[in-house]
């Protein structure tokens, strides 16, 4: 009996002698021993116990080993490469008492910084970039490319890391990329939003979960930046999931008839007449009712389906305007916005005029609004020659949002403006804040020396109807006078304006005599 237990026992001690990577060498030696001391029974015992040793022990290498972080052909971790580092980080936050955090970084205004200086200059920018977040961490932090165009930054084991500490570590990730970079003979200012995650509130302690709540922040940031920082939220998630269905069925959604224009009346300040209406994108769900422009027109813009949403908006509008035509209420004009993707497209003159065609309509009657933040970045010549060609067409063009961009008066005259909209902002209070009645004032100065009409966006009160009028603006247009409507419900109001007018001037001329 003590020679069999003995052996067994010899066995069992010369195994954990070989479980290092060198001692399979010794294997063949062992196996003679065994069966020299033991006979079969050692032998057997052996040939089952060694596999399974040295498969535990691999097994045991592989969970202690970390993961790989090698650089890929760009110098930056992979996203798998990142979320596996996250988790190994994660898996030692419980035991060791240690927490980590994730943050992302997106680009603002991405489409408008590839259109400026183009796609190999923003991949140098994407380069230098990374470049500089790698500088600006420690040792033991990682840094990956997202295929957003962003990059995700994780933290190696800390011992304390608050949401102070993050909000910190996020300003000054934004400053160590925000420097201006020197890209061949351009100078690019990057601006990046950030969003990030501290380890204890991610959905689950998982490298996944927890890149997805970093990603999450981010997106909230990009819709409220630019160079914005938010934490993450538990609502976040369910927000974004929202947006990602939306976007699933925007296609759906314009091809049905929900996404639709609805119409904002603007006055003359001079005769108080309807001067013409502005076209704005609504989309009616038939589930979640009427969803904000700010809702669905980013996600349009990211599914490539902002000259499919003009195209629906440009019929209505059109449409519109040959019905009141029917109804005997003459418009003037109506107003239908393009965005930058829209007016980069070479036949869009053409398609304009085909349109006009098609609705026996004269070009005046419409005008196409431009953002001032196109007219003051865009150095596209296809916009500025569509400009122009629509311009000769006969279209009016206004420049949108005037005020809160930095068009210069060449850019103004470049892209062949006719009217200016001086921005919501400085119409607001303009009859109670004397500041801001300076502002408006200087702005319509500037427009009469230059002669271009005027439309003052966002009224709301009769004090700054009067006060706008007052100062020589043209037109107005807000929710003081009526909040944007379906086309069906125009007609009711058209007709009880035409009635309001009609009675006013009657009192005026009864006074009179």
């Amino acid at each position: 009996m003590n020679r069999t237990s003995s052996p067994t026992s010899s066995v069992r001690a010369l195994l954990r002698r070989v479980s290092g990577g060198d001692g399979l060498v010794l294997l063949p030696a062992v196996s003679v021993a065994a069966f020299w001391f033991g006979g079969e029974l050692a032998l057997l015992t052996l040939a089952i116990v060694v596999p399974v040793a040295f498969a535990l022990i691999g097994l045991r290498k592989m969970g202690s080993r970390p993961p790989d972080t090698t650089p890929g052909y760009d110098g930056f971790a992979t996203e798998a490469q990142f979320v596996a580092n996250l988790d190994q980080v994660l898996a030692g936050v419980a035991t060791h008492g240690r927490t980590t955090a994730c943050f992302v970084l997106m680009f603002d205004e991405l489409d408008m910084l590839v259109d400026r200086h183009g796609r190999l200059a923003f991949d140098r920018v994407m380069m230098r970039t990374g470049e500089r977040l790698g500088l600006s961490l420690r040792e033991g932090d990682v840094v990956a490319r997202l295929s957003g165009h962003g990059f995700a930054v994780s933290l190696g084991p800390v011992r304390r890391f608050d949401l102070e500490a993050a909000v910190q570590m996020a300003a000054r990730l934004q400053s160590a990329v925000s420097v201006p970079l020197a890209v061949d003979d351009m100078t690019v200012y990057p601006s990046l939003s950030v969003g990030f995650c501290l380890a204890e509130r991610a959905p689950a302690l998982l490298g996944g979960p927890l890149l997805d709540a970093a990603q999450a922040a981010a997106d909230e940031a990009l819709r409220n930046g630019p160079a914005a920082i938010r934490a993450y939220q538990p609502d976040m998630a369910r927000r974004r999931a929202d947006r990602a269905e939306l976007r699933a069925g925007l296609e759906h959604a314009l091809d049905e008839g929900q996404i639709r224009p609805w119409f904002q009346p603007q006055l003359s300040t001079e005769t108080g007449e309807i001067s013409g209406f502005e076209a704005l994108a609504r989309w009616h769900h038939p589930e979640r009712g009427i969803i904000a422009p700010s809702e669905f027109l980013p996600l349009v813009e990211d599914a490539g389906l902002s000259e499919r949403l003009g195209e629906v908006i440009l019929y209505g509008a059109l449409s519109a305007l040959t019905r009141w035509d029917k109804a005997g209420h003459h418009i003037e004009r109506v107003a239908v916005n393009f965005s930058a993707s829209e007016l980069r497209n070479p036949r869009l003159p053409d398609k304009l005029k085909w349109e006009l065609d098609r609705f026996s309509l004269a070009p005046p009657r419409l005008t196409i609004e431009v953002l001032e933040t196109v007219a003051a970045r865009s150095d596209n010549d296809v916009i500025v020659t569509n400009l122009a060609r629509i311009a000769e067409l006969g279209c009016g063009i206004d420049l949108d949002d005037f005020g809160t961009g930095q068009a210069s008066i060449a850019n103004i005259r470049r892209f062949a403006v006719r009217r200016i909209k001086v921005d919501r902002c400085f119409v607001s209070r303009s009859d109670t804040d004397p500041e801001q009645k300076r502002m408006v004032a200087a702005i319509l100065s500037l427009c009469d020396r230059l002669g271009l009409d005027t439309v003052a966006e966002g009224v709301e009160t009769p004090g700054e109807h009067v006060t706008v009028a007052q100062l020589g603006c043209g037109h107005v247009q807000g929710f003081g006078i009526a909040r944007p409507m379906a086309v069906e419900e125009t007609f009711g109001w058209i007709a009880r304006h035409e009635t309001g007018r009609a009675r006013t001037s009657q009192i005026g001329r009864s006074q009179q005599l």
